[in-house]
């Protein structure tokens, strides 16, 4: 049994232990929450290479008492030059590829979203310089962090796949092998970086001399992105997506993301007996799973950069699109299910501050090591975003220059009638609105804590991080009835490890009416709660 963490001054989740401890660190010298993700971003994108890096996307929600919840899309567009007809130049008339140059096409937007907040920050009192906040993740890259198992055991699974990639065996193939577990991982190049940053401000990675050298190093290696597109992106405030609930009101963010899918996930689960239910039993997992396959069928059919969208996604999450979607569930039957949308290689972190000043964040290179693609001289991995559009002119997601493409990122924050704040989410493809899913409603309509509701054996239905069948995974945990009873209802269940990766790596912080912090951390990642 893993008692939940709690504080009263500043909490941080993070899936590990480095980033949490970065965050607290800020906090505890008179930062906000803004700068202490600001913090933990930075570190986690060093010391978990594997899941990100500060060459890929990010998605922010951010609450300051008193004040509209405020959401942050740092995610990138498409380059000018990547449209079907150039991929048919290069031969390829399929699908884009998942790794090299071509995989990395879109800008890498989450530095964008990092300098954003940090201006936004400065608003609120927040006071700390930037090179305060990169101060660990720089030392971090220059003095080396120990190898998680996690990057050891990816690495050597996707070795055969990316050591011929630009860069890529150069820096996570030290010696021509994977860096054991425990192993000093050192990245100067990324280094370099970060201190240039630090110097010359965030702006530098796309309209300065860091830009340049990447733009150079991208071309190089095969990709579409140019100096033009880098020094074209920012990063845009959003409204979130917003669902009245019946416990108080639940945010996520807008497309391109998948966001309306965990609310609609929750909007109908709150049309459902589920206080009635076991939050083990076969009767709550069969609920989200068929609530799931509503969501993923709205996702499928109308989710997209928004500039492409023909409805409104807030539509989706009206009383009567709900009761629609919860009166098509059979509460006995499991409805037929098709493909997902597949894995993606993410970390979700949350902050709040002794002041309830609350961040939401994700941050992702999509599959793990994204395009695989390291840049020369500034050591950053890139992206493979990407490689989820289509180069079927007919289809939903198809590649157009300049168009965002469909993320499965979403962070998630809750605000309730009773007073509580919350912020949760987690990694990995299908599986994010799921895990979202069962935490949210495991803490707050069945009454566990934040850090038994993650603990507790969870599910996913379709393709996540590591796993591309589309199957219900079921971690071994379930009692074997539960297991054996939604069988006979026709789900094609898998059974997993008992802390199974594949189920992703969830993080969630409760800030109580009387600012007492409670948070749980996931042990199936390398993550902890920090608090004071």
């Amino acid at each position: 049994m893993i008692n939940p963490v709690r504080g009263t001054r500043g909490m941080a989740a993070a899936p590990h232990a480095l980033a949490s401890q970065s965050a607290l660190a800020v906090m505890r010298e008179g930062g906000n929450a803004i700068e202490a993700m600001i913090a933990a971003a930075a570190t986690i994108a060093v010391v978990y290479p594997h899941m990100n890096s500060i060459g890929g996307d990010a998605f922010w929600l951010i609450r300051v008492p008193g004040q509209p919840v405020r959401g942050l899309d740092a995610c990138g567009a498409a380059a000018a030059l990547a449209s079907r007809d150039w991929y048919r130049e290069q031969n390829i008339t399929q699908t884009i590829p998942f790794r090299g140059g071509v995989a990395a096409n879109t800008v890498a937007g989450t530095i964008s979203g990092w300098d954003a907040a940090l201006q936004f920050s400065c608003e609120q009192g927040g006071r700390l310089p930037l090179s305060r906040l990169l101060a660990d993740a720089i030392d971090y890259a220059r003095r080396g962090a120990p190898v998680t198992r996690s990057q050891h055991q990816n690495t050597v699974g996707k070795r055969d796949e990316l050591q011929h990639i630009p860069g890529f065996a150069d820096l996570f193939l030290p010696a021509g092998e994977a860096p054991a577990i425990g192993a000093r991982f050192l990245q100067p190049a990324l280094a370099a970086t970060l201190e240039r940053m630090a110097q010359a401000g965030l702006d530098d990675f796309y309209r300065g001399d860091l830009a340049r050298l990447n733009a150079g190093t991208l071309e190089k290696h095969g990709s579409p992105v140019r100096l033009s597109d880098l020094q074209a992106h920012r990063a845009q405030w959003r409204d979130p997506l917003s669902l009245a609930h019946s416990l108080g009101r639940v945010y996520n963010m807008p497309p391109p993301t998948q966001g309306a899918v965990s609310l609609m996930i929750l909007g109908i689960l709150d049309r459902m007996p589920l206080r009635a239910m076991d939050p083990l039993g076969a009767d709550f997992v069969h609920a989200a799973v068929e609530a799931t396959k509503q969501a993923f069928r709205i996702r499928d059919r109308h989710i997209t950069d928004p500039a492409y969208m023909k409805v409104d996604p807030a539509s989706f999450l009206q009383a009567d699109a709900l009761d629609a979607m919860r009166a098509s569930i059979d509460p006995q039957r499991a409805a037929p299910w098709g493909q997902g949308k597949g894995p993606a290689d993410t970390i979700w972190m949350g902050t709040v501050d002794g002041n309830g000043i609350a961040v939401s964040f994700i941050q992702s290179v999509y599959h793990e090591f994204g395009s695989g693609v390291v840049l020369d001289g500034t050591g950053v991995t890139w992206q493979n975003r990407g490689c989820s559009f289509s180069l079927d002119p007919g289809a939903l997601n198809t590649l157009e220059p300049g168009r965002k493409p469909f993320h499965t990122l979403n962070p998630a924050m809750a605000e309730l009638s009773d007073g509580r704040v919350m912020v949760y989410g987690n990694m990995g493809g299908d599986g994010q609105p799921q895990s979202q899913s069962a935490v949210f409603s495991r803490t707050m309509l069945f009454g566990m804590d934040p850090q038994a509701a993650i603990s507790a054996p969870r599910w996913l239905l379709g393709r996540t991080w590591g796993r591309p069948s589309d199957t219900l995974k079921l971690e071994s945990r379930f009692p074997a009835p539960v297991i054996d009873t939604l069988r006979e209802r026709g789900h094609d269940v898998e059974v997993m490890g008992e802390f199974d990766e594949a189920m992703g790596h969830a993080q969630a912080i409760v800030r109580h009416p009387n600012g007492i912090l409670e948070g749980g951390a996931d042990p199936r990642s390398d993550g902890v709660v920090a608090a004071f």
